[in-house]
């Protein structure tokens, strides 16, 4: 399998600076990455930058934490597809989710599914934050809130995407939503593992690595 495609080459450092964005966005196009995941500053800049390339441009809400307001959540979707975004990942409330106020965390969602039309809305669960319970509940809401992903992980807290996780996420969306195994992906056979587990896209910085090491592995 070609694994470039799986990619969302990722940057959301607080401390990433334009030369490092530019070095992202040359990636992407060299190696025909999915998509690049920045923070909402850079949204407008690589749209543009990106506009005669088919690299999509992703972009995260309520992010690293998931504890802002609905409102608020709402907002910063609309700004950001207004700036550009093709591709949206938000992070649920995970405190609400944990104090088992299931309704609140599946409004949440339907506000973003409804900010977002017909953008591709991606939902960060934190699975490192969660029981497996947890875990499938946090799938299940999603889905019924109707969003087009599942995804592990923020990248910054605890931990990130294993294949267990990727496997019970899977098993619990079936085949209609997708799956995004972010933060753990750093060599192709990562990559690999984490699609053969039912990843249809992982978030990754280590995007240029992993598709050197399926050249260099031979893999088609």
């Amino acid at each position: 399998m070609s694994i470039n495609k799986y990619i969302d080459h990722t940057l959301l450092k607080p401390n990433a600076t334009k030369d490092q964005i530019d070095q992202l966005l040359a990636e992407a196009k060299d190696y025909d990455f999915a998509s690049v995941c920045v923070n909402p500053y850079w949204v407008a800049y690589c749209a543009e930058a990106l506009k005669d390339s088919d690299v999509k441009v992703c972009t995260v809400i309520g992010f690293p934490l998931g504890a802002n307001t609905t409102a608020v959540k709402v907002f910063e979707a609309k700004d950001a597809i207004a700036n550009g975004a093709e591709e949206v990942d938000m992070v649920i409330n995970i405190g609400q989710l944990k104090a088992g106020n299931y309704e609140a965390v599946k409004e949440d969602i339907q506000a973003l599914v409804e900010a977002t039309g017909k953008t591709l809305l991606k939902v960060i669960i934190e699975t490192c934050l969660l029981t497996d319970e947890e875990k499938v509940k946090a799938c299940q809401l999603a889905v019924s809130a109707g969003a087009d992903y599942v995804k592990t992980s923020t990248g910054f807290s605890t931990g990130g995407a294993n294949v267990p996780d990727v496997k019970l996420m899977r098993q619990t969306v079936g085949d209609t939503v997708g799956v995004k195994a972010s933060g753990g992906a750093r060599t192709y056979q990562d990559a690999k593992a984490f699609v053969e587990a039912g990843a249809s896209r992982i978030g990754a910085s280590a995007g240029v690595a992993i598709v050197e090491g399926e050249k260099a592995s031979g893999a088609n």
